[in-house]
């Protein structure tokens, strides 16, 4: 009898403990989420229920949702994307041919094309990139071909001299040499250009510097043709209108191609270091 009141008898384990039950009236709380309870836990012993306001109003599962799916997306393997707006005006981006805009208005007329290769270069050969300007060009550089002999002082002196029968072919043949070397060169500068990235097309690149080449030198060669091509002034304008040349050539081809100044200079160095060579300083 002394066992049983001790507590002591045929099963000596400690008593489980019966949950407790919700008094008569209450529902039963639910049971808490494995992940996250929401609101404060009841301290024991106060029957298993909520003690004050849970922590979150209206929907707590809604919330609770929310937040799981937060630490899911940001968890290893799992991380969460987002995106971010495209600028449309292409801000930062890395640059390529093609940019320019495009050309504005249509192909101007012959005269309009050779008063604007002197007065107004860059919005003249933005315009007139994909145009090809084979008549003006073609009728230019021979024109200046067939004065260009008289530049020179010793074939001025040979074809003065000469009959007319043979002075005439001799002048003739000069002024197809120009345009076939004003046809050689300019495709040697649109196809450096294209090796440097210009997007330019072949018949407005060539026009175009055959006509820079014919008009940059013709103040030189209208002195020439009186004074010779050793005279003092001859020789200076030979150098300032090859430099202009030079700017032109730049200007044309950063327009036609679509590229910086440094590499359209550079894709008209053979054309420019070839006109010194030929015909400026030919007659000094």
């Amino acid at each position: 009898m002394a066992g049983f009141r001790n507590g002591r008898g045929r099963d000596n384990r400690p008593p489980q403990q019966q949950p407790q039950q919700a008094p008569y009236g209450y529902n039963a709380a639910p049971p808490p989420h494995p992940q996250q309870q929401w609101g404060r836990q009841a301290p024991q012993g106060s029957g298993g229920g909520y003690d004050g306001e849970p922590e979150y109003f209206g929907d707590p599962y809604g919330a609770q949702q929310q937040q799981q799916q937060h630490y899911a997306a940001n968890t290893p393997g799992h991380t969460q994307m987002f995106s971010v707006n495209e600028d449309p005006y292409g801000a930062g981006a890395t640059y390529q041919a093609g940019t320019a805009p495009a050309p504005t208005g249509p192909r101007l007329p012959w005269k309009a094309l050779l008063s604007g290769i002197v007065l107004r270069p860059a919005p003249t050969f933005l315009q007139m990139r994909d145009h090809a300007v084979w008549g003006p060009a073609l009728t230019v550089t021979f024109l200046y071909g067939l004065l260009a002999i008289f530049g020179f002082d010793k074939a001025r002196d040979e074809a003065i001299n000469a009959t007319l029968s043979t002075a005439i072919p001799y002048v003739l043949m000069t002024g197809v040499g120009f345009v076939v070397a004003g046809l050689i060169l300019g495709s040697v500068t649109h196809t450096l250009a294209r090796q440097l990235g210009g997007d330019g097309t072949w018949q407005p690149t060539v026009g175009l510097s055959m006509l820079i080449m014919s008009i940059t030198d013709a103040p030189r060669l209208v002195f020439a043709l009186f004074l010779g091509g050793e005279n003092g002034l001859v020789q200076v304008l030979g150098w300032i209108t090859w430099l202009a040349a030079g700017a032109l050539f730049t200007t044309m081809v950063s327009r036609s191609h679509d590229l910086p100044w440094p590499k359209a200079l550079g894709a008209s160095a053979i054309q420019l270091v070839a006109l010194l060579s030929l015909i400026k300083l030919g007659t000094l």
